[in-house]
């Protein structure tokens, strides 16, 4: 009987312990900022982890705030090196399981940035599941539908015209042939043929001279049109996908191991330059990851050389044209993929956009500026609300003008 209480006394107290580090790692992420703990993560995680359970260079996050409590995490990410060395078993099995990889130490950080994180990880792993959109659009949450997109409504209609063109012109060639066919009471008497019929027909249709008219315009318009598009057409690179030096894949990369951007271009949210990435950014994975393939060789190549890798630029706008990256990043808040494209789709990386001067001049059109908690734009939006009650938009603050862009 003694030893049947002390079972239960001893699972109880088991029970309540988890039970206890359950709660406790829902609250510290319920206690932290998922927004802000998505930056850290993927600026300084996300390329050895990811936050649901796949295994990137070290173990993938969703449930590790049941595995281990805040205080531990706390510790582990201010110094793993010195977890390791105290003898901990979990880190020590968590460090030879994964190929005794080094983690990186974030000293700086406390027990607020790690709650953040964990957060983000509870939210990533929350998340409701998407759908994905047929012809391989970008997916949605389930139950949204997505409407016809505008370039789709214009097709339809071109579509419209050229077809109703083409009715007027067989209903011409239908009348035309129904006459040679039947014919009149004159050209009965003559007894002409059926091709002579055809023949005055169309001789006599090619003769209005309204028809002539039409037909010259036409083609002087088509040929106007051909000429203008060529023209215009000079020095846009869309499309444009040049074979790299070392083949990096962008879809493995940024797609499937979730590595953020500005973990490889450093300078997109501090200078006009994203920057290409340098060797020793890549050495920071391959230096124990996949050393033995030959595309890895390349770099290696490269640092025992002492020489940068030459990469081929994708986007490469006119010298005329000033475009600063961290303007748009950190106060546009524009997104990577709306210039870009759907990069962590690409095995090889295109120029998706035509980035000409009128596809940015419309984009300073329709684009909003973020306004909220910046003191900055208090007077303006005030005066902004005196004359429209449309939200403020670039092209209200100057996105417009030459000297934003050429000077």
């Amino acid at each position: 009987m003694k030893s049947l209480n002390f079972l239960k006394s001893s699972f109880i107290i088991r029970f309540t312990l988890c039970v206890g580090l359950l709660y406790a790692g829902q609250l510290a992420a319920q206690d932290g900022d998922a927004a802000n703990g998505e930056t850290l993560f993927k600026n300084n995680c996300a390329s050895c982890h990811n936050p649901g359970d796949q295994v990137v260079v070290g173990p993938g996050l969703k449930g590790i705030q049941q595995r281990r409590d805040l205080a531990w995490l706390v510790k582990w990410v201010k110094n793993p090196n010195g977890v390791i060395a105290s003898g901990d078993q979990y880190a020590v099995d968590l460090y030879n399981k994964y190929g005794k990889a080094q983690m990186t130490a974030f000293p700086s950080y406390g027990e607020k940035e790690v709650k953040d994180i964990l957060a983000y990880v509870e939210k990533y792993n929350t998340a409701p599941a998407v759908v994905a959109v047929p012809g391989g659009g970008a997916a949605q949450p389930a139950g949204t539908t997505s409407g016809p997109s505008d370039l789709f409504t214009y097709l339809l209609v071109a579509l419209l015209i050229v077809m109703l063109l083409v009715l007027g012109v067989l209903m011409t060639i239908v009348s035309v042939l129904s006459k040679a066919v039947t014919g009149t009471e004159g050209t009965q008497a003559t007894g002409e043929t059926f091709m002579e019929r055809l023949r005055g027909g169309l001789t006599t249709f090619a003769q209005n001279k309204a028809v002539r008219t039409a037909s010259v315009w036409f083609f002087i318009l088509m040929a106007t049109k051909a000429t203008l598009d060529g023209m215009y057409g000079i020095g846009i690179q869309q499309g444009y996908a040049p074979k790299q030096p070392i083949s990096f894949s962008h879809k493995l990369h940024a797609g499937q191991y979730k590595i953020d951007c500005n973990y490889c271009h450093t300078g997109v949210n501090r200078g006009k330059s994203a920057h290409i990435p340098s060797a020793n950014i890549c050495m920071n994975c391959h230096g124990v990851i996949k050393k033995e393939s030959p595309e890895i060789q390349k770099i290696y190549a490269a640092v025992e050389a002492n020489k940068p890798v030459e990469w081929v630029r994708v986007h490469n706008l006119p010298d005329l044209a000033y475009f600063n990256h961290a303007q748009h990043v950190n106060v546009g808040g524009v997104q990577c993929v709306q210039c870009h494209g759907e990069i962590e789709k690409m095995e090889v990386v295109q120029q998706r956009s035509s980035l000409t001067m009128g596809w940015c001049i419309d984009c300073h059109r329709k684009t909003e500026v973020n306004t909220k908690g910046n003191d900055y734009y208090t007077k303006l939006v005030s005066l902004h609300k005196t004359t429209t009650k449309e939200s403020l938009k670039v092209a209200d603050i100057g996105g417009l003008e030459c000297s934003k862009c050429h000077y």
